[in-house]
């Protein structure tokens, strides 16, 4: 099962996004829905909301005033910390059961307004928000829903801004366009992602990587890093002592292949083993053939002739849309280190960034024409030897 997190803010948009997806069969859940019946007249939830704010919260039929409970909620943080005591639970336990009656091959699509100021994203193999600047988004709500433009200013500033909804987006749909547009993107986003996502997730496959390219330095890449690194802390706990950005990606300015390097430390490879289920059901499925590092040293180095020390767990990412790779290794081993200090190195050193730019740039090239396994060995096989002298200048201080 596939869970997207769907978010926006007022007027961008979004149920129309949740009806394009619901069209091509989706299954959406509504939080705001779900707010309302978990409250609904004759609920627990409506119950505890009077038991707490009073009964002048009810409207002449017996069902939630909700303007009288807003203005007792609202007033102050203690206030609206009971309501969300209340409330919060019972939207995340129909939530749950929602979810678990959803099929196991099923894409279920959250709508969730609040998602980035409840924290989320996380939680989601996948967010899309949906964009779209606030004035624009100002007119279209009193333009269609009849809000009063100071009202509706007033509702955006209470919500997060456009900017904090990008940083979790790991796909922004702008629907600023004229009507109809967003629906197109929605439905190659489908085809082209959403599908093969779930399809990999469920069966524990690795998204595909044919072959083997070097691009410029993405922007992006820290942020995309930071967004799988903050699901791989909820699938991890307290299993990882720290997890990092490595590899190419997370040096600036340096061409590298578009996919994110992480590093998972853990206290013993046990640690690493128990994290499978967790980390395939997050999205990361395992690849039990690779159980060791490349680079490693040279059998012939005393220093580390253990390479039993080089002993990893190794996890991609089932999203074809965002590649990645999850290195599982244990804390203060010399894969370890090295991949930290490798990365460091590059950042301070630019001789070294030019140098390292210039092998990958030969391996790239070795490599080209290649698909699957063949690439990568191509392009190992020019990178390993600079990679087995960088080790050695990582043992010297150098």
């Amino acid at each position: 099962m596939l869970r997207i997190g769907l978010t926006g803010g007022m007027g961008a948009g979004k149920s129309t996004v949740a009806r394009a997806l619901a069209d091509l069969g989706a299954v959406i859940i509504d939080s705001d829905l779900i707010a309302r019946e978990v409250v609904a007249p004759g609920t627990g939830g409506l119950a505890a909301l009077v038991e707490a704010f009073g009964a002048d919260i009810l409207a002449a039929d017996g069902s939630l005033d909700r303007p009288a409970l807003a203005a007792k909620a609202f007033g102050d943080d203690a206030a609206r910390a009971k309501l969300n005591s209340i409330t919060h639970p019972l939207v995340g336990k129909r939530t749950a059961e929602l979810i678990s009656t959803a099929p196991q091959d099923a894409i279920v699509v959250q709508d969730i307004p609040l998602l980035v100021e409840n924290g989320l994203a996380p939680l989601m193999n996948l967010v899309l928000v949906v964009d779209v600047d606030a004035e624009t988004r100002i007119r279209r709500l009193a333009e269609f829903r009849g809000v009063a433009e100071s009202d509706a200013r007033a509702r955006i500033s209470a919500q997060a801004t456009d900017e904090q909804r990008r940083a979790v987006a790991d796909v922004l749909l702008d629907n600023s366009g004229v009507p109809g547009e967003v629906a197109a993107v929605v439905h190659r986003l489908w085809e082209e992602r959403l599908l093969p996502f779930e399809r990999n997730l469920r069966t524990g496959t690795p998204a595909g990587r044919s072959t083997v390219r070097v691009v410029p330095p993405n922007p992006e890449w820290p942020a995309q890093a930071q967004r799988l690194i903050a699901r791989l802390w909820v699938a991890c706990g307290a299993s990882a002592s720290r997890i990092d950005h490595i590899g190419s990606t997370s040096v600036p300015d340096l061409h590298a292949k578009d996919v994110i390097d992480l590093q998972i430390t853990v206290a013993d490879l046990a640690a690493a083993d128990g994290l499978r289920e967790a980390l395939g059901a997050a999205g990361f499925p395992i690849r039990p053939e690779i159980t060791s590092d490349n680079p490693k040293p040279t059998p012939q180095d005393p220093v580390v002739a253990d390479l039993a020390l080089w002993a990893k767990r190794f996890h991609q990412n089932a999203d074809p849309g965002r590649l990645a790779n999850v290195h599982v290794r244990v804390e203060d081993t010399p894969g370890q280190q090295f991949a930290l200090w490798f990365r460091d190195w590059l950042r301070a050193d630019a001789a070294a960034r030019a140098e390292y730019l210039e092998v990958k740039r030969e391996a790239a090239a070795k490599a080209a024409g290649l698909t699957g396994k063949q690439a990568t060995l191509a392009y190992l096989e020019v990178k390993e030897p600079w990679f087995d002298a960088a080790f050695a200048r990582a043992l010297r201080g150098s």
